[in-house]
């Protein structure tokens, strides 16, 4: 072993909020050199936890990229606005691991709502970015959620790693 690694804490986790992300109809750019490009468009919804809570606004979305080996990159830029008309930039990449047997019920537009989340990973890993001095703690947290698919959206548990 390295005699230069040094015990740390564990990390642990408090949850932040949950948020439900509302969809426009996809936009697919088709084939690319990496993978299959489709735009997600967030087309507003909600978030609400202990310490902050507010709207997601229209305008952002996920610019994911589905895989040749079946698993989608996340690339979700978002405006959340406060209670109290705040603005706060989030951002987040992640990985949603669709398993092969679970796939043709993810593509149903009827099933794929009563998937199990516990048969799939959708992991992220939000940063925020805000002016707002009410909301500067944001700005230096980092996150983590677990997604999940809702009717017509996608749904998130934030957790700020402690």
């Amino acid at each position: 072993m390295d005699t230069r690694i040094k015990p740390v804490a564990d990390i642990k986790t408090v949850p932040l909020f949950d948020i439900v992300v509302d969809l426009d109809p996809r936009l697919s750019f088709g084939e690319t050199p990496v993978g299959r490009r489709v735009l997600f468009g967030a087309a507003g919804g909600t978030f609400s936890g202990e310490r902050v809570r507010g709207e997601v606004l229209a305008g952002g979305g996920d610019w994911a990229l589905f895989r040749p080996d079946g698993a989608m990159a996340l690339d979700v830029r978002l405006t959340l606005r406060t209670h109290d008309n705040d603005l706060i930039y989030m951002t987040y990449g992640g990985r949603w691991i669709t398993p092969p047997e679970v796939r043709a019920d993810m593509a149903d537009p009827v099933k794929r709502y009563n998937v199990d989340p516990l048969r799939y990973y959708f992991r992220t890993q939000p940063l925020f970015e805000t002016g707002s001095t009410a909301y500067a703690w944001m700005n230096d947290i980092v996150c983590i959620g677990t997604g999940y698919l809702v009717e017509g959206a996608v749904a998130y548990r934030i957790f700020q790693i402690v």
